[in-house]
Formats: C-alpha cells, structure tokens, sequence
C-alpha cells in the first residue's frame, strides 16, 4: 500500500503516512534506521507511483476514516526511504492540497543542494530536516551517504531552503551513544541551528530496533546537556525519548495493512495486538504473515518489535 496508518506520531498527532518510495531506495543508509539498511542507495531523482494514484488511494483512505468518525491531523511524506527522491513529489502536494489537510515531509535534506527539490519542499505546510551532525566523519559514519554527496552542500542547501520557506520548519537530530553524543559535537550542531532558527528542534534516541546490532541510546547525561545546548542556540527543544502510543486503525485488509504500517514503522507487540482488536482479528494473523516470511519479529531493549521483511 502507498498510504498507511494513521499512526500516532510524537510530532504530528494522527498523521496519515504517504510510502512514495521502493522499499529501501535512499540517498542515506543510516546506522540506527528503523526500516532496516538502505538496499539502493541513490542520488538521482526518479518518478516512482503516479501523482495522480497518491492522490487517489489518500482521497479514498480519508473517506474511509470519516466514514468511521475518525480524524486525521497531517498527510505526511514519511516512506521506507527518501522522499525527495521522488522526482513527482512537488505535482502530488500540489494534488493533495485541495483536501484540506496540512501536509508534512521528513526529509533526511541531503538533496537540498537542488533548486528543484527546494521548490517542491516548499509546497508542504510542515517540513523537517535531519541534522545529526556537522561534521564530515561523524556524518559519514552515522548517517552513511551515498558516495557523491558532500556535507558542505547539504548544509548551504538547507540555509537557502530555511531562508526562504514560508510553512513550520523543524529539525530533528537522533543521538547514537559514543558517535555524535559529545558536547563538541552538539555545540557544533547548536551553531548550525542559529543560522538556520528552526521553529523547533527535535533530539531524539533510537527506540526501535536500528539497523546495526551496535546502535545505542545515549545515557541520560548527554541526553540532557544536549537539550541545554540546542536551547542555547535560540530553538524550542523537544525531546523525543519515549513511546508515541498504539492509536494506530485499520478498516479493511488487517493483515496488508499491518505489512504497510510496518514497512516504515516497526509496532511494538503491545501496538500490534491493539490494532488487531481494533480490527477484529486476533493473533492468527500474526503468525500468518510471520510464517510466509512476510514479517519478522525482533528483541530490542526489552521489547519485541514486528517489522515487515523484503526480499533483498
């Protein structure tokens, strides 16, 4: 499925997800992504669905969630990859306006350098940039670019975009323990706010299982000095360090729809056997899509997590 959810998310309330990406195509092949590591790692924009079927599998999933007397806050740009990537992104906002939706996109901003991929951003309501560090090696070791791409271009291509755009613009920087977690490295992140002046800057700690076994969440001191250090740099700072709920529906196909949600937003058991009573399924459906090798199930930090599985 292009759209999944609603899922609750800490930033937008009930956010309504847009996948318009191929699993796994990315600019970026983070160390601590949720959705695994990047299989097609890519630089060039390309056109992958049809604005025109964005529109209308959103259209079609809103009228379903009305129909059932639910709301929905954001339509959010949230795939298993980059959403910039996508060389129709700027005609497809252009399709869901008329909705009355306000629109968001997460962006890992490392394609910012392009005038067009600034233009199609500035379509959004609700934009957030990743900045997980300022410097070139720790940028490389956590965040793994595509080869061709240099920090210095990715961040002139976010103070030409900030300069200029007009909806709520926000950064978020994930902290991985002993990589980017230093005072050095967020007093240099902290500078690079200042120019920017974002809205509001997200700090953030990996809380679903990450793409490499070594990935941890910074101890609570570094946590903390890192929220007084963004502070300093004139942002309002929020802090993204806990569970975000399991206010996630269904009205159709429960075990696809699960397969979506998943594919960008591994659910924690507890979130996944709530949808399935909100669904009116029971657990059989689970161990059905684990058994044909379409999901897994995974430990992580005390929690059994379900995320969906590709072939490679």
């Amino acid at each position: 499925m292009i759209v999944y959810g609603p899922v609750p998310s800490r930033r937008l309330g009930r956010s309504l997800g847009i996948n318009n990406i191929p699993p796994k195509v990315c600019t970026y092949s983070c160390v601590y992504c949720q959705a695994g590591r990047t299989t097609h790692l890519q630089v060039e924009r390309s056109p992958f669905f049809s604005p025109d079927e964005i529109a209308a599998e959103v259209s079609r999933r809103i009228r379903e969630l009305h129909e059932n007397g639910e709301q929905i806050d954001y339509l959010s740009f949230v795939p298993n990859g980059e959403p910039t990537l996508d060389a129709n992104l700027g005609q497809t906002i252009k399709l869901l306006k008329p909705l009355g939706v306000r629109i968001a996109v997460i962006t890992n901003a490392s394609l910012l350098w392009s005038a067009d991929v600034r233009e199609d951003l500035a379509k959004a309501d609700w934009v957030s940039l990743k900045i997980d560090s300022v410097r070139e090696d720790v940028w490389r070791k956590l965040n793994r670019p595509h080869p061709t791409l240099r920090l210095p271009a990715v961040q002139e291509g976010m103070l030409a975009f900030a300069g200029k755009f007009r909806g709520e613009l926000v950064t978020e920087t994930m902290l991985v323990k002993d990589v980017n977690d230093s005072e050095d490295d967020l007093k240099q992140i902290g500078s690079f706010l200042v120019k920017m002046k974002p809205a509001r800057a997200y700090l953030s700690v990996p809380i679903r299982p990450p793409a490499e076994r070594w990935v941890a969440p910074p101890i609570e001191g570094p946590v903390n000095r890192g929220f007084q250090i963004l502070l300093e740099s004139g942002a309002a700072v929020d802090l993204l360090v806990d569970y975000e709920g399991d206010a996630f529906s269904s009205t159709g196909d429960a075990g696809e729809e699960l397969l979506s949600i998943t594919a960008v937003h591994p659910m924690r058991e507890d979130a996944v056997k709530a949808f399935l009573i909100q669904a009116n399924q029971d657990w059989q459906t689970v161990q059905d899509l684990i058994e044909s090798g379409r999901l897994a199930e995974i430990e992580y930090k005390g929690n059994r997590f379900y995320l969906r599985k590709f072939s490679e």
